[in-house]
C-alpha cells in the first residue's frame, strides 16, 4: 500500500508506495529520506509559489534554495509525525478486523495533520523568512526567536495541514475502493486504481487548502506586522487589495510539485529501502 506524508512543504506531497517486508520505522524511515531528496529536487517549486502569495517577484537562481534546510527538516519530520499519530487514531477510532468508514479515514488525517503542524510552523518560517530577505539559517532562527515569532502562521498551518491530511491520507483510499468496486475490469488491482487517486487526492488537498496557505505565508513573510497581522485580518487584506483570485496565487506551482512528487517518489522508495534494509527484500 501506499503511506501519503506531506507537510507544506506544503504542502508538498509524499507519497510512496510502503513495503510490507518492512516495519512501521523502516517504512518511515525509508518516507523521510525519500521525503528529504524531494525537497531538494523540487524546491524551486516551492519558492516560486511562496513568492507569488506574497506578491515578490521570482528570481531564478540561487536564491531559490533558500530555507531549503530548513525544509527538509520540516519535510521529514512531518512525515515521521503524520505517518504515526495518523496510524494511532486509525487504530482508536477503527473497530478490530472492520475497514475505516470514510469519516474514520477523514477524522483520522484531520488529526495527524493538526498534530503536525506544531513541528511544520516554526520549520516553514525559517523558510519563508530566509526566501524573502537572505541570511544564514542560525541568523534567521535568532531573529526569529528574539522577536518571539516563532508561533506566526501556526493557525493557518494547522488548518492546512488536518485539511491537507484528508485530501492525502483519506481521500485516495476512499477513491481507490470506489474505483475498484465501480469499474472492477479497468481497476482489478489497487495498484491501477491507486495513481488516479492519489492525483484526485492532491487536487482535492492542493486547491482546498490554497486560501489557507496563501494566509499563512503572507503573515510569515511579515513578522514585522507592516501588512498583515491576524489571521482574519490578513484575509481581508488579500481579499480587498486582490480580490479572491489573490488567494491562488502561486496554486499552479504547488499542484505542479505536487504530480512530479506522486511520481518521484514511488520510485525513490523502491530503490532506497531494499538499499537502506536489503535483508528485508531478500
Amino acid at each position: 500500500f501506499f503511506f501519503f506524508g506531506i507537510s507544506e512543504n506544503c504542502c508538498s506531497p509524499k507519497v510512496f508506495k510502503m513495503s510490507t517486508a518492512l516495519s512501521e520505522l523502516q517504512n518511515a524511515t525509508v518516507g523521510a529520506c525519500v521525503g528529504v531528496i524531494e525537497v531538494l529536487v523540487l524546491q524551486p517549486f516551492n519558492y516560486a509559489k511562496n513568492m507569488l502569495q506574497q506578491g515578490q517577484p521570482i528570481k531564478v537562481g540561487p536564491e531559490m534554495y533558500r530555507g531549503v534546510l530548513s525544509n527538509a527538516v520540516n519535510m521529514g519530520g512531518c512525515t515521521m509525525i503524520q505517518f504515526a499519530v495518523g496510524g494511532s487514531l486509525k487504530g482508536l477510532v477503527g473497530e478490530p478486523g472492520k475497514p475505516l468508514t470514510k469519516s474514520q479515514e477523514m477524522s483520522a488525517g484531520l488529526g495527524a495533520g493538526i498534530v503536525s503542524a506544531a513541528w511544520g510552523t516554526p520549520l516553514e518560517l525559517i523558510m519563508i523568512q530566509q526566501q524573502r530577505k537572505g541570511g544564514s539559517t542560525p541568523a534567521t532562527i535568532k531573529n526569529i526567536i528574539s522577536g518571539g515569532h516563532y508561533a506566526r502562521g501556526f493557525m493557518g498551518c494547522a488548518i492546512r495541514e488536518g485539511l491537507w491530511c484528508v485530501g492525502y491520507m483519506s481521500i485516495p483510499p476512499i477513491v481507490r475502493r470506489e474505483l475498484r468496486a465501480a469499474k472492477p475490469d479497468v481497476f482489478d488491482s489497487d495498484d491501477k486504481a491507486r495513481i488516479p487517486a492519489s492525483l484526485l487526492g492532491g487536487f482535492f488537498a492542493c486547491y482546498l487548502t490554497q486560501p489557507v496557505d496563501t494566509i499563512k505565508t503572507c503573515m510569515q513573510g511579515d513578522v514585522e506586522r507592516k501588512t498583515y497581522t491576524t489571521f482574519t485580518k490578513t484575509a481581508s487584506t488579500i481579499s480587498s487589495e486582490v480580490g479572491f483570485t489573490g488567494f491562488y496565487r502561486g496554486a499552479t506551482f504547488r499542484y505542479g510539485r505536487m504530480v512530479c512528487a506522486v511520481f518521484m517518489m514511488d520510485k525513490l522508495a523502491s530503490v532506497i529501502g531494499p538499499a537502506l534494509y536489503p535483508h528485508a527484500f531478500k
